[in-house]
């Protein structure tokens, strides 16, 4: 490991050659990663670097970098890569300062790298206890860190903000930022700061925990104020005045366990306003009618928060889906810009949230200024003029199972999109796809319906398919679009250079004309990809950099690709400039060939059919729905061995130190029978 005088000198070294005035009271070269409020709000100053999360504070995902372009991007090719050490999903944006890249791998953990050639300088493990990878929803990972005044900030899988010296990686402070570690709280988001504060949510709706957003002062790690996004009871105590009339929208009935409403992913801030914009997510249970059976919007679930960062105070807020019942998330990505709309240059913020209306608000007031499809949606017929989604009959599974769309994946997920002032385009990585709501109570989170041919017979519906929608919101209208073979793709670059960047779960680097969406250059990776691109420049030159590793969760898998899935999903940061070379394709694994037959193995129908549904709550985030290709070890594919383990595993957590978490607190020994029965089900009908 480099000392940190040694980085500092490299750093030194590598950003001499940039452009850029003072920041502060000494040149940025002279202080290691120092980013503040100012450089963040004045990142068009500095195109080179990628200062915070979104680029800057507006999260527009949009650089003026423009070496690189629709003229010359046929001469792309690779520059450099770095393996991550991890076969699982990648989701994080790289951030760039002054020649030194910040990333985030697996469990959580952080490197830095030099920017011009791949360097490893440090990295630093938290050491996330395996066992932790139960109380996720989608896989272990992680969407980055944000970086300030010499510092690195990184939020832990198991729920702990860590302050890591930008120098060396050293950890400065660590705080534990939940309120309860026995219930299923995680942290995959990436952390923003604002004024000296460390911004940070959770996850875990689907597991009943109770949603905040916390703010840490960035010098100390003490907690400067927090937010609850759900009342905690009827009768309170409310720990923020705004749930004394948030409470109102609740039945007295209601359950109380969590509730849910985790603002597990986007943010944005305005600096001009000073308001920072919190997306919220589901409730908890997803049903209304069990989680509030009188009926309510359930404030601020499925909401968008504009909070006073100083004081966590709230200003305005926007409930995209009130009620919702159908996990429809705004945890979507926010972008900040001004548009001119009817005649008038309105401050806006833009997000596709799951429900699959693109919205357009004021961001000073919250004012809904549209609201459009743009996905197939059947849940809602409109938005009406009171900014509330009209529900149909479609949507309404009280009495029948029901197929809704979008599904719980959403018709646009936590993958980023970007927006170009040029072209005035949003990009969207956005998919068709439904999801069956089902009234049975042990079956209401798990996809299932034994009736699902009944539910299709008379709906009229897309296949399932992913796109890149080029979107424009002024005219609230798809300007073009880009069909992809899956729905689980990448997040969005756009730039100067007339470009926008995508990599999909297929294995390929698109780049595409920002303005028609003509393609440009197809680069094959060898690995699915779901993280967003990012660019910047060293010495001068540019490049465009992405964690290349499918995964999350695996809602839909890659089936079917068999000349993709041969390289085993080695996980690798890529990054390119002009006249680079080939991608050296990752090593290949053995042929899986066919399913062996399992061995013998009698239970009854019903037995099989709870095997199911455990297996999709407890296992098929992380090895794939129904037996279609997973992501992790293909269970249909266990030795005699391994079944005759099957419960020390499942249920004893002997393989906890590879990830492969114990279920004993939750799973009884008949529960595990039952899951093995339908792993053994799955693999039997392979044969045939």
């Amino acid at each position: 490991m480099l000392t940190r005088l040694t980085l500092i000198i490299a750093a030194i070294a590598v950003a001499a050659c940039q452009p850029g005035g003072k920041h502060g009271t000494a040149e940025p070269s002279q202080r290691l990663a120092w980013v503040d409020g100012a450089r963040i709000i004045q990142a068009n100053a500095e195109p080179h670097n990628w200062l915070a999360h979104g680029r800057d504070y507006s999260e527009q995902r949009f650089s003026p970098l423009a070496q690189i372009n629709s003229s010359n991007v046929q001469r792309l090719g690779l520059a450099w890569e770095q393996s991550m050490w991890s076969e699982r999903g990648l989701e994080a944006t790289p951030i760039v300062v002054d020649g030194v890249m910040f990333t985030t791998s697996t469990w959580s953990r952080v490197i830095a790298l030099n920017a011009a050639s791949g360097e490893v300088l440090w990295q630093y493990d938290p050491e996330v206890p395996r066992g932790w990878a139960k109380k996720l929803c989608c896989d272990i990972v992680n969407r980055g860190v944000a970086v300030w005044q010499g510092r690195v900030y990184v939020g832990t899988l198991d729920g702990r903000l860590i302050a890591l010296d930008a120098g060396d990686g050293s950890p400065v402070w660590e705080v534990d930022t939940l309120i309860d570690r026995d219930k299923w709280y995680s942290i995959t988001g990436a952390p923003r700061v604002v004024k000296g504060k460390v911004i940070i949510g959770n996850g875990g709706a689907e597991f009943g925990v109770r949603g905040y957003i916390s703010a840490y002062d960035a010098n100390s790690g003490e907690l400067n104020w927090r937010f609850y996004t759900v009342p905690g009871r009827a009768d309170g105590p409310f720990e923020n005045p705004e749930l004394a009339w948030a409470v109102k929208t609740w039945s007295n009935d209601s359950y109380w366990a969590g509730a849910g409403g985790t603002a597990w992913d986007s943010m944005a801030y305005d600096p001009e306003l000073d308001l920072l914009y919190v997306g919220t997510g589901n409730g908890s249970p997803w049903p209304a009618y069990k989680r509030s059976p009188g009926g309510g919007d359930n404030l601020f679930l499925a909401s968008i928060l504009a909070l006073r960062p100083d004081s966590g105070e709230l200003v305005w807020h926007y409930q995209t889906t009130p009620g919702d019942s159908w996990d429809y998330t705004a945890t979507q990505h926010m972008i900040l810009a001004d548009l001119e709309i009817n005649g008038r240059t309105r401050k806006v913020l833009m997000q596709a949230p799951k429900n699959g209306f693109f919205y357009v608000l004021d961001r000073e007031s919250g004012e809904l200024i549209s609201a459009e499809k743009y996905v197939f949606v059947n849940w809602a017929s409109h938005v009406d003029a009171n900014g509330r989604a009209v529900v149909s009959q479609a949507a309404d599974y009280r009495n029948e199972d029901k197929y809704v769309f979008p599904s719980a994946a959403g018709g646009h997920n936590w993958h980023p999109m970007a927006f170009h002032p040029g072209t005035g385009l949003v990009y969207i990585p956005a998919r068709d796809a439904g999801w069956v709501h089902s009234i049975d109570e042990d079956k209401w989170f798990t996809l299932g319906a034994n009736n699902l041919e009944a539910l299709l017979a008379d709906l009229e519906y897309p296949s399932d398919s992913g796109y890149l929608k080029a979107w424009d919101p002024q005219r609230q209208q798809l300007v073009w679009e880009k069909a992809l073979p899956n729905i689980w793709n990448g997040g969005v670059l756009a730039t100067a250079g007339d470009l926008v960047v995508h990599g999909t779960a297929m294995g390929d680097l698109l780049v595409l004309h920002a303005e028609d969406g003509r393609e440009l250059q197809r680069i094959a990776l060898g690995t699915g990809v779901i993280a967003p691109p990012m660019t910047y420049a060293v010495n001068g030159k540019q490049y465009i950099a992405v964690m290349a590793g499918w995964g999350g969760p695996a809602f839909n898998t890659l089936a079917g690709n068999e000349a993709l899935l041969q390289y085993g999903n080695a996980g690798r940061l890529l990054v390119f400039a002009l006249d680079g070379g080939p991608v050296p394709l990752p090593a290949a694994v053995a042929p899986r060939g066919p399913v062996p037959e399992p061995p013998p193995l009698e239970a009854s129908a019903e037995t099989i059919e709870q095997g199911r549904q455990l297996y999709v709550f407890n296992c098929g985030g992380c090895h794939g729905m129904y037996g279609s290709t997973p992501m992790l070890p293909d269970l249909r594919r266990m030795s005699a061995a391994t079944h005759e383990i099957f419960d020390a595993i499942v249920l004893d957590g002997v393989l906890e130190p590879r990830g492969m978490a114990g279920f004993g607190d939750s799973l009884s020994k008949e529960d595990s029978f039952a899951i093995r029965a339908y792993i053994t089900e799955l693999a039997r009908q392979a044969q045939d």
